[in-house]
């Protein structure tokens, strides 16, 4: 028996809906699949405990969490919490004090769904974005000073450091050589950023002679998102830092349809910590309680998690099922659907129970 400890952080706004849902998938995969067995422990470490207790986790969170195999998490954030106390509060002490350093978010476009450049003739989209998950510019170095006066400062300093940069280009180029099509793209922007990006573009040529059999080029951030847009299936893996790698995915996950079916695993590649994986799609309080949350980034977040322990097929599973319930046109109302989070649910695990018949 295959077992594995995965610690639930439901968090804020739709994030508890989605999650309960990813786990009623998972249940429902771990049946069908054989030898296989999920064991969940929820943790309530929310903007609700940040109002309570002034803080979102305890002061030994990460001890509570250094033991499991893996973390599902929902979605951080309020609307009368600032968002960079929640940000740091939770999700970005784990990601730093994991080493959670890759950042990988595929991007696909599901059957049924509609991508807005389906008038342009795009059939699929199949990217992978790895973003530098552990310095750059969210490395939270800088400061305030003389607050409130007409000479109030504040500095924003981003970190790049040849480790950094090396151990990210060596895991892009490696996630590169195992796809197909064997094609990178280095984002950056270096041509006004002539210190940290210029290093990044260094250290990517230093790193491809690695790799010989992976074709790469480089592209300026604010150009690629046109090329995006524009010329979608010249790009397959593409890697950024930090900032940039954050703004491109949101743009995929619009471009796949909807930020309700992109889904992201904060890595770390040499598993001396468990990884950590949650949809993009933030805790939308919009839609809070009103049981339409789509519960698609979930599903394939939990589908990531899971190939990410070596449960292939298990995985596999997941995202065929998804597939199937999509293309019935099963769906949210984000993504031009009547279904609710529960219909949606119910026919994915309807779906994996009959493949396995």
């Amino acid at each position: 028996m295959r077992e594995y400890n995965i610690a639930l952080i439901p968090a804020d706004g739709i994030g508890p809906e989605v999650i309960e849902a990813g786990q009623a998938v998972l249940d429902a995969v771990e049946t069908h699949v054989g030898d296989l067995k999920f064991r969940f422990k929820s943790f309530d470490w929310s903007s609700e405990r940040y109002k309570t207790h002034g803080e979102l986790m305890p002061a030994d969170g990460l001890e509570q969490l250094r033991e499991f195999d893996a973390i599902y998490f929902g979605a951080v954030g309020a609307p009368d919490v600032p968002d960079h106390i929640t940000l740091w509060g939770l999700r970005l002490p784990i990601c730093q004090g994991f080493d959670q350093y890759a950042n990988v978010r595929p991007t696909k476009i599901f059957p049924g769904i509609t991508s807005p450049l389906h008038n342009a003739g795009v059939g699929d989209l199949d990217w992978v974005i790895v973003r530098e998950n552990s310095e750059g510019e969210y490395s939270g170095n800088g400061g305030r000073t003389h607050r409130g006066l007409p000479e109030e400062v504040g500095t924003e300093v981003s970190v790049f450091t040849r480790t950094g940069i090396t151990r990210i280009m060596r895991f892009a180029f490696k996630l590169a050589q195992s796809r197909p099509r064997k094609l990178l793209t280095v984002v950056t922007k270096s041509n006004a950023q002539r210190f940290g990006m210029v290093m990044w573009d260094e250290l990517a040529a230093e790193v491809s002679e690695e790799f010989p059999d992976v074709t790469w080029d480089k592209m300026l951030v604010d150009a690629m998102t046109v090329r995006m847009v524009k010329d979608p299936q010249s790009l397959d893996t593409i890697v950024a830092t930090n900032l940039h790698g954050d703004i491109l995915s949101d743009l995929a996950g619009a471009l796949a349809g909807s930020l309700g079916v992109a889904p992201t695993g904060n890595i770390n590649p040499e598993g001396r910590f468990p990884s950590m994986f949650e949809p993009i799609h933030g805790s939308a309080f919009d839609i809070t309680g009103k049981g339409i949350a789509n519960p698609v980034a979930t599903f394939w977040t939990g589908a990531q998690m899971i190939e990410h322990l070596g449960e292939h097929e298990a995985a596999k599973r997941i995202l065929t099922a998804v597939e199937y319930v999509c293309d019935a046109g099963i769906m949210t109302p984000d993504v031009g659907g009547k279904a609710t989070t529960k219909e949606v649910t119910d026919a994915v695990i309807d779906a994996i129970r009959s493949s396995s018949d």
